[in-house]
């Protein structure tokens, strides 16, 4: 009868830290979504989670050409020439971004430049000063860009 209780106890705290655990993790992997500013102050980013993986589209962005031009801009230099005329306002740029709890960080992401029609490696990280950090690099992280966002 000991041993039961022993053993009910240990599952119901194996189960409890689990749910605790899983469901920090979860919350710590959310904390990337929302809107997010580029420090340039040019660039607006709707980060979300779709499945299991986060997303980015962007919502505003200024090209010094006007306020109207962000809503005609659109994708020209795209490899695809089907998709050169698909607006870059309220695309998605950045896709596939997994959170690791090991590093905090989110990993395995694809970045595209829509100023170039590339396709690049992407990694982010939320700064202790709250801000988050975008790379995006070719194969290696340390050949690469980074941008800076606040949250808005």
């Amino acid at each position: 009868m000991m041993a039961n209780k022993l053993l009910c106890s240990f599952l119901a705290f194996v189960f409890y830290s689990g749910t605790v655990y899983h469901t920090n993790n979860v919350a710590a992997a959310d904390q990337i979504c929302g809107k997010w500013q580029s420090q340039d102050k040019n660039l607006v980013v709707q980060i979300f989670k779709e499945d299991e993986a986060f997303k980015a589209k962007i919502i505003w962005f200024d090209n010094g050409e006007g306020e109207q031009a962000m809503h005609t801009f659109t994708d020209k230099y795209n490899p695809n020439p089907a998709l050169r005329t698909r607006k870059v306002l309220g695309m998605n740029v950045l896709e596939n971004l997994e959170y690791s709890a090991d590093t905090d960080s989110w990993e395995n992401g694809i970045i595209y430049d829509a100023s170039s029609g590339k396709h690049y490696n992407s990694c982010a990280k939320i700064n202790k000063d709250g801000s988050l950090n975008v790379k995006g690099y070719w194969h290696f992280k340390f050949i690469g860009k980074s941008i800076r966002f606040n949250r808005m």
